[in-house]
């Protein structure tokens, strides 16, 4: 009987393992002619996991994936809440025809790192900067000009295309097209394009400064490594939605490195550590998965018949010109 129950066990484990060694053997990751690993296609990083964790769960880095179900649904229900009958075009209703959205991996946060999964405090140096910006922003209405108004709202980034790159608020999609001297990452929204140099370039020069920061990136073995310095001080890192700018805040030491390893073929993994030793006391790292979606990209067609910007700006010259008494707040 022992035997028999043994013998049994045995064959259950045999097969198991040459069940898994099959299911192992179904992919094997593609190289392209030139020996690149082949990560191009349509791709989202739609997910429900938030950026930094909810304090009550302190350390915890994980749902269990009873929890990570709940916690999706709880977040659907509160997207879809919106009537049916008045759906505002970027409502998860919508999006999800394209997409669904997912709890990375039962993570708790993007963040992973610190433990307790949220940005770190910012330095002495930082503060102080954040209140000069504060004290500034007071003296100035967000509607005195154009650029008083958020980077999305002028067209020019939703803060997601990084790096890091933390995914939209909708519309989440993007592609990745490789050449045998660059790795592109084309967004759908905000329309931005990502030209990662791969060809051992190096960096511009120093006094060169760019809002997205200047990107390399290398080959580790099957995994690309991209590494951007070269950042302006207005680099909106935190992701959607592209914010007012006195609230856009890092310095010009910031220094991200990514990295792309794809794992199987529906998924990559994206990991990111933010390093700014002007803004925060300690750098912090992330994770987010990037998954197969059917393409194509559609033309995010941000400025073509777009009145509102105009209509923010008109309607707050015309608060001034009636001391505030459109809007009931009177004198200024």
């Amino acid at each position: 009987m022992r035997r028999t129950l043994f013998g049994a066990l045995l064959m259950i484990a045999v097969a198991a393992v040459m069940v898994s060694a099959r299911g192992a053997a179904r992919w094997t990751l593609a190289h392209l002619s030139d020996g690149q690993p082949d990560f191009q296609g349509y791709w989202t990083n739609a997910t429900y996991t938030p950026l930094e964790r909810d304090r009550d769960l302190g350390t915890k880095e994980f749902f269990t994936p009873a929890e990570a179900v709940a916690y999706a649904k709880k977040r659907e229900q509160i997207e879809n809440s919106q009537s049916k009958d008045d759906i505002h075009y970027d409502n998860v209703i919508w999006q999800n025809e394209n997409y669904s959205k997912v709890v990375t991996r039962n993570r708790t946060s993007l963040i992973y790192d610190p433990p307790d999964g949220r940005i770190p405090d910012l330095t002495p140096a930082a503060k102080a900067m954040a209140a000069v910006r504060a004290s500034e922003a007071r003296l100035h209405g967000p509607s005195d000009a154009a650029d008083s108004r958020s980077l999305g709202e002028r067209c020019i980034s939703w803060g997601n295309e990084g790096p890091p790159m933390l995914g939209s608020t909708y519309q989440a999609n993007l592609q990745i097209i490789q050449t045998k001297s660059s790795f592109v990452v084309r967004h759908e929204i905000m329309h931005g394009v990502r030209i990662i140099p791969v060809d051992n370039s190096p960096h511009v020069a120093k006094n060169v400064r760019m809002l997205f920061g200047d990107s390399r990136g290398r080959w580790e073995g099957d995994t690309l490594v991209v590494d951007t310095t070269n950042y302006s001080d207005r680099t909106p890192f935190r992701g959607p939605p592209a914010t007012t700018r006195q609230d856009i805040f890092t310095g010009r030491d910031l220094h991200v490195t990514e990295r792309f390893q794809r794992i199987d073929a529906d998924t990559i993994v994206y990991r990111f550590t933010v390093d700014d030793p002007s803004t925060f006391v300690k750098p912090w790292s992330g994770e987010m998965l990037m998954r197969t979606m059917e393409g194509p990209l559609y033309e995010y067609a941000c400025h073509e018949g777009n009145y509102g910007l105009a209509n923010i700006l008109s309607a707050a010259r015309v608060e001034e010109r009636t001391g505030g008494l459109l809007s009931g707040r009177g004198q200024r």
